[in-house]
């Protein structure tokens, strides 16, 4: 009997351990140092976000930059347009201007060459009548040399004429 008993006792502590319950191990945390490694995970999550925040500050500040950059350069260019506009528009006022001087040098050698022929015409109606008159034998001989002197007039304004005309064609002539 005393083999039963040994038996019960062993067989009841057996299943006592089998059926025991398991008791979790708490560990006892230190609250000042949860609450210091909370503290630096904040800090790092700060500090993360705060690199963050400085590294999109400064992309924005790049594209502020270029932005900027793109805004003079169009100004330049702008600038720059308008002074070929400027010059453009200059230099076609003085060729306009030289074309107007070169029309005009033409006018006017054209007119001279009118006043030629209006010369020369007038020479000729003057030593036809002169030698109309001369020859009817109506003429003193002081009359006679005041015609001469008349007709050596007309052809020195003749001459002059002809001068003018040569100037203006140089004058032409250095325009074009």
């Amino acid at each position: 009997m005393k083999i039963k008993l040994v038996f019960t006792a062993i067989l009841i502590i057996s299943f006592q351990n089998f059926f025991a319950q398991e008791t979790p191990t708490t560990v006892v945390l230190d609250s000042i140092k949860t609450k210091s490694i909370d503290l630096e995970k904040q800090n790092a999550a700060e500090k993360d976000r705060l690199e963050q925040k400085l590294k999109n500050e400064k992309q924005a500040l790049k594209d502020q930059q270029k932005a900027e950059d793109q805004i003079e350069k169009a100004k330049k260019d702008a600038k720059e347009a308008e002074k070929k506009q400027d010059k453009l528009e200059k230099e076609q006022k003085k060729f306009e201007k030289e074309q107007k001087k070169i029309s005009n040098a033409e006018k006017n050698v054209e007119k001279q060459k009118g006043k030629l022929e209006k010369e020369r015409k007038n020479l000729e109606k003057m030593q036809a009548k002169f030698e109309k008159s001369k020859a009817k034998g109506k003429l003193s001989p002081v009359e006679i040399e005041k015609g001469n002197v008349n007709i050596t007039k007309q052809q020195l304004k003749i001459k002059e004429v002809e001068e003018d005309i040569e100037k203006a064609q140089k004058k032409l002539n250095k325009l074009r």
